[in-house]
Parts: structure tokens; sequence; C-alpha cells
């Protein structure tokens, strides 16, 4: 299955707009089930740390290709390093700072490259199939998520919210209705 396509857009604080679109270029690109929900939940990391801890603007293209997805965050402050992705660590006294880690826990490749435009950080996940055939397993037990990170009852990561609850939103960022 070829499944090659481009899109852009701006990084904004609309994270439920950028998650909507790369979970209809996932499922374009072939992803289902947990690798959809991992690229999206990774995609999330990426964005939220160009917002709270780069530049605050920045430019999101996926790709399509025959084994899956690439996903590139550009920050244009261009202050992630290699430093912040080799010492990315889950410190548990701590109710925060899991971004970098998870996302090189749920993504099949993790990059990051220094342009003249800035900080930029290549996300790839692989379709299941794509997996197999590079002699990997097909799917993660449903127990666990990547490296050990708790599921819940439903095999989501813990945390996230998807289409049955809220569509594209974690708990903490649930809208209230009036």
């Amino acid at each position: 299955m070829s499944m090659w396509f481009e899109l852009r857009c701006p990084v904004s604080a609309d994270l439920g707009f950028i998650r909507d679109l790369v979970e209809v270029c996932g499922r374009y690109a072939g992803l289902r089930g947990e690798r959809l929900d991992e690229l999206v939940l990774a995609v999330n990391e990426a964005v939220t740390n160009v917002l709270d801890h780069g530049g605050r603007a920045g430019l999101v293209t996926a790709r399509g290709h025959g084994d899956g997805i690439t996903v590139e965050v550009l920050d244009t402050a261009g202050l992630l390093t290699d430093e912040h992705l080799t010492s990315a660590v889950v410190d548990p006294t701590r109710g925060h700072g899991f971004g970098l880690w998870v996302i090189q826990h749920l993504c099949d490749e993790v990059t990051l490259e220094q342009t003249g435009l800035g900080s930029r950080l290549s996300l790839t996940v692989r379709r299941p199939a794509a997996e197999a055939e590079r002699g990997r397993p097909a799917a993660r037990p449903a127990a666990q998520g990547p490296q050990g990170l708790p599921r819940q009852g439903d095999g989501r990561a813990a945390g996230w919210r998807g289409r049955d609850d809220e569509p594209g939103r974690r708990d903490d960022e649930r809208r209230s209705v009036s």
C-alpha cells in the first residue's frame, strides 16, 4: 500500500484541530487503532512543547509514505537540542515534563535537525504490516503501552480521550458545556 501525500499547517494553540488533522493523515497513511492513537499523542506532545517551551510558532508537516507517516514539527525558536532528547526521562516526583520521553517511546523513529528555520523534530510511525515486514512485532501487548506505559482498560494511553469521549481531548483538556 503506497500512500503518498503532504499536509502543512501552522502551529497553533488549537491543539484539537491539529490532532484532528494528524488523525486524518494517519488514517490515510494506513494507521488504525493503537498506532494511530500513538501518532496523535506524540504530535500533540511535540506541538505542546513548541507552545510551552519554544517560540510558540512553527509548522506541522505530515507526509505519508509507503510504510506509514512522518510528521515534522518545526519550532522557529530553534531551542530544542539533541541534549533534550537524550536526557528525557520520567521523573515521578514531577507532574509534567514527560513529553519528549513519551514521543520517543511512541514513535518508531524520532530525529532532530537544526535548520535555518529552527528546530525540526521528525516523528515516524509505521503501519503494523510494515513493522511485521521489517521483522518487528505487529502489535504491542494490550495490557501495556510502549515501554510499559500504563493503558486504560480499553487499550488507550492513560489520560488520553478519543472519539468515544470527546474528540481528540485529553482528560485535562475537556471542555465544560453549559
